[in-house]
């Protein structure tokens, strides 16, 4: 961290401890298989959604202040100003792919709206949580293999979204515990759940046919 900026507002995330965090993601992040072109593109915005998910999820003190530093460290790394290691590689990659700043604000929204949004109504309202906070991703995957067309970015975004429901179901316990639920609540009193019955260490009857309904949807 370089800037006065990023050391009074922004996180104090080490880089390379993000960037640790790709060899244990679900999916391969950018595979040695690839060409180095590709891999470096790849890298460059897992870095990017990483470390801002990690200010929306374990930073300390004030983290809507933090993305907003993040957002103008972003500005800033779109138009090759940046400071912080992060910000340089996603600007880069940005301006060498043409990727506008939409899918990066995006990521930034979703994170802040987990700070101020702890339960969603319909399922609606949790798919569009879902368009800033995976979607996105996607997108700037379509850029990084110049497959950017209506009909993928419209393929990805389902993907995505499915992808997103399944990590939200299998973190349904962790997410209560941390005072987040990311289930209906419109399913919920469907289903005759009580909010109380997610954080038990036995699933009811009635839990495991909601979460048997939502995974079927995902």
């Amino acid at each position: 961290v370089s800037s006065d900026v990023a050391e009074t507002s922004g996180p104090n995330f080490a880089v390379d401890d993000v960037m640790a965090k790709a060899t244990s993601e679900n999916f391969s992040v950018a595979s040695r298989l690839l060409p180095r072109r590709y891999r470096d593109h790849l890298l460059a915005l897992y870095g990017y959604a990483r470390f801002v998910d990690d200010i929306g999820d374990l930073s300390s003190g004030d983290r809507i202040g933090q993305l907003q530093w993040a957002e103008s460290e972003l500005q800033r790394g779109l138009a090759g100003t940046a400071t912080h290691p992060v910000f340089v590689r996603a600007g880069r990659t940005a301006r060498a792919l043409g990727i506008d700043e939409r899918p990066f604000l995006d990521l930034i929204a979703a994170n802040v709206q987990d700070q101020t949004t702890l339960r969603y109504r319909t399922f609606e309202d949790l798919e569009a949580y879902c368009n800033l906070s995976a979607s996105p991703v996607g997108r700037m995957v379509l850029s990084v293999f110049s497959s950017y067309r209506p009909e993928t970015v419209a393929l990805s975004d389902q993907i995505c979204i499915g992808l997103q429901l399944v990590e939200h179901w299998q973190d349904v316990s962790e997410d209560f515990a941390a005072g987040r639920i990311y289930l209906p609540t419109d399913d919920l009193d469907r289903f005759g759940v009580d909010e109380s019955d997610l954080g038990q260490t036995r699933a009811t009857p009635a839990v495991r046919r909601l979460m048997a309904f939502e995974v079927t949807r995902a």
